[in-house]
C-alpha cells in the first residue's frame, strides 16, 4: 500500500460570503478538503464540544428567484458550446436553527442558457414537499439536518428532501438530488417544479436515491443507488439501473458493514464500488437534536465490489484505514483490477461535521487530495486495497467527461489553488485539468479576489473525442459584494484563460454541483 503524506501547510480561512455566496466548490464545500484554516468545527454541545466557525451559525441567505436575460459576455461565447448549464445548492428559506449545518438549505437550481453566442440566467427554488410546507407556514419545520425526530408534528409523512445536492436530466426532466430521498423532477426550460417527488413510475426499488447516478457509456442507462434503502438508518443498500426511458433494468439489495455515509459511487463496465467511510449516524446525537452524522476517527474503511446485473450475492469487502472519500472523479477495470479515483482525506473533510470521541477537527487530516483506490478482483484471497496518491493539489468535487461516467478515462478536472504560491495562505484559486496518461496537470490561475465553485465539462459536440470541450465554472467576485460571472475556457487550453465571462449583475445562488445539458438533449422551446 502506497499512502503519502499530508502536507501540512494550512490554507485560508473563509468567510460567510465564500459558503453561500456562489463560492461553494472551492470555499464552501472545499472547506473539507482543508481549504481552510485552522477553524474549530463542533456544533454547540456536540460530542468533542469547540466553537462552530462564524461562518456556519448564521449563513447569508439568498433567496431570490431571478431572470437575467441576454447577460453582458466580455469574449465571444463558442460557437459550438449550445446548451444549459444547471447547478444547485442548499439556500435555507428561512435562518437555520443553530447547531444546524449549511447542508440543510432547501434546493435553488440556477441556469445558464446558452445557444448561438448569447447566454440568459434563470433561478428557482425547488417547490417540494418540504419547500411548500415551509412557505406555507412561514418558518422552519424541519429544523434539523435529517432528523425527522424533530420535525413538526404538521409534516409528519412528508417528503423531507431538500433537493439541493446535484442535477441530472432524464426523460426530459431535471432531478433535483438529494440522497436521503427521491428526487423531485423539473421543467428543464422553465425550471418549474413538474414532480415534487419522482419515483419513476413507482419503480423507484428504494426508499431514497443518490445524489450522483452515473450514465452509462454505452448505453446512456442510469446506473444509481439508494442507501438507508429501506428505511431511516437501515443498513440495506438498493442498487438498480433504468433506462432513458425510465424502465427498470435490473436491481439488487445488499448490506453493508456498517450505516455510514454512502454519498458517492462508482460504476466500471462490469463493476458497482460502494465505498463505507466511518461518518457514521450517530443515534445519540439524533436523540439530543442533534444532525444525521458524526465522524469516528477510529473507524476503517469498507471497498466494497459487486459484479453489475446480478443479486448482490457476489458483493466483496475490501478493509482498509480510517479515510474519507466523499467524490469520484471516475473509475475503470483493467487487469483484473478495479480502479477508483477520488478525493481523499485522512479523516474528516467537513469541518461542521460532529467529531465522536471527544476529539476535534483536525484542518490537516481533513485535506483531500486525488487519490487512486483499486483492488484486484483476481485474486480471492486478498482482503485489503491499495491506496496512491496522485497528484498535490488539494481541492474538492473532481470532474470527468461525463460521457465516460462508466469507461476507461485520460482527463479529470478540479478545482484547487495554487500549490507553487510563495504564500500558501493568499494562494488563488483556479481549475486544473490532470492527464492521468502522463501525470501532468495544467493549472488555471482564477485570480486574486476570486473563488470559484465546482466545474463541469461540456463537449464541442456529442461525438467530440474526451477533453474535447469546454470547463465551466462559477466564479465569486469577493472584492465585488459577490457578484456572479461564469467563466467558460477551452479545456485542453486552459492555460490560455477564458475564452467568455458571462457577467451576472447580481450575486448568483450557492452551488454544491452542476451539470450540462447539450442542445440534442434539450426539450424543442
Amino acid at each position: 500500500m502506497t499512502d503519502k503524506n499530508n502536507d501540512k501547510t494550512s490554507q485560508h480561512r473563509f468567510n460567510r460570503r465564500e459558503i453561500l455566496g456562489g463560492a461553494i466548490g472551492i470555499a464552501g464545500a472545499a472547506a473539507g478538503a482543508g481549504l481552510i484554516g485552522n477553524a474549530q468545527a463542533q456544533p454547540p454541545g456536540g460530542p468533542g464540544g469547540g466553537p462552530i466557525p462564524d461562518a456556519f451559525q448564521t449563513p447569508s441567505l439568498f433567496r431570490l428567484e431571478s431572470d437575467v436575460r441576454n447577460c453582458q459576455v466580455t469574449g465571444n461565447i463558442p460557437d459550438d458550446l449550445n446548451g444549459a448549464f444547471y447547478r444547485v445548492g442548499p439556500d435555507a428559506q428561512y435562518p437555520l436553527r443553530q447547531g444546524n449545518i449549511p447542508f440543510d438549505g432547501e434546493g435553488h437550481v440556477s441556469m445558464f442558457r446558452i445557444k448561438n453566442g448569447r447566454a440568459d440566467y434563470k433561478s428557482r427554488y425547488v417547490k417540494n414537499d418540504r419547500w411548500k410546507a415551509q412557505d406555507e407556514a412561514g418558518r422552519i419545520l424541519f429544523p434539523m439536518y435529517r432528523n425527522p425526530s424533530m420535525d413538526d408534528p404538521s409534516v409528519a409523512g412528508l417528503s423531507r428532501s431538500t433537493a439541493n445536492t446535484h442535477i441530472i436530466n432524464h426523460k426530459n426532466y431535471l432531478l433535483a438530488l438529494k440522497e436521503d430521498s427521491p428526487p423531485a423532477a423539473m421543467d428543464l426550460l422553465t425550471l418549474e417544479t413538474v414532480e415534487p417527488n419522482f419515483t419513476f413510475g413507482d419503480k423507484l426499488p428504494s426508499q431514497t436515491f443518490t445524489a450522483h447516478p452515473k450514465v452509462d457509456s454505452r448505453t446512456g442507462n442510469m446506473v444509481a443507488f439508494g442507501y438507508e434503502a429501506t428505511g431511516f438508518g437501515s443498513d440495506d443498500v438498493s442498487l438498480f439501473e433504468f433506462s432513458p426511458q425510465g424502465d427498470l433494468i435490473w436491481n439488487a439489495m445488499v448490506k453493508v458493514p456498517y450505516v455510514g455515509m454512502l454519498h458517492d459511487f462508482a460504476v466500471t463496465e462490469n463493476y458497482i464500488v460502494i465505498y463505507v467511510i466511518p461518518m457514521v449516524i450517530d443515534h445519540q446525537q439524533i436523540q439530543e437534536g442533534g444532525i444525521h452524522w458524526a465522524w469516528n476517527d477510529s473507524g476503517r474503511t469498507h471497498f466494497g465490489v459487486v459484479r453489475r446485473d446480478g443479486d448482490g450475492s457476489d458483493m466483496r469487502w475490501f478493509t482498509g484505514p480510517t479515510r474519507s472519500a466523499t467524490h469520484v472523479m471516475g473509475a475503470f477495470e483493467d487487469g483484473g483490477r478495479v480502479y477508483v479515483d477520488v478525493e481523499m482525506s485522512e479523516s474528516n473533510p467537513f469541518p461542521f461535521m460532529p467529531m465522536q470521541e471527544g476529539k476535534q477537527w483536525d484542518p490537516v487530516r481533513g485535506t483531500s487530495y486525488m487519490t487512486r483506490l483499486s483492488a484486484d478482483m483476481n485474486n480471492r484471497s486478498i482482503s485489503g486495497y491499495d491506496i496512491e496518491r496522485l497528484y498535490e493539489y488539494r481541492g474538492a468535487l473532481p470532474r470527468q467527461d461525463d460521457r465516460y461516467n462508466t469507461a476507461s478515462y485520460r482527463y479529470g478536472f478540479l478545482g484547487t489553488r495554487d500549490k507553487d504560491a510563495s504564500n500558501p495562505r493568499q494562494a488563488n484559486a483556479g481549475y486544473i485539468r490532470m492527464d492521468h496518461a502522463t501525470r501532468t496537470t495544467v493549472f488555471w490561475d482564477a485570480g486574486q479576489g476570486t473563488s470559484l465553485a465546482e466545474c463541469c465539462f461540456a463537449p464541442k459536440h456529442d461525438n467530440a473525442r474526451e477533453g474535447e470541450g469546454y470547463l465551466l465554472g462559477l466564479a465569486t467576485r469577493q472584492n465585488e459584494d459577490g457578484r456572479g460571472d461564469l467563466v467558460i475556457l477551452d479545456a485542453e487550453h486552459l492555460e490560455d484563460g477564458p475564452v467568455a465571462v458571462v457577467h451576472l449583475p447580481i450575486q448568483a445562488v450557492g452551488q454544491v454541483h452542476g451539470w450540462w445539458v447539450p442542445e440534442s438533449q434539450l426539450p424543442v422551446a
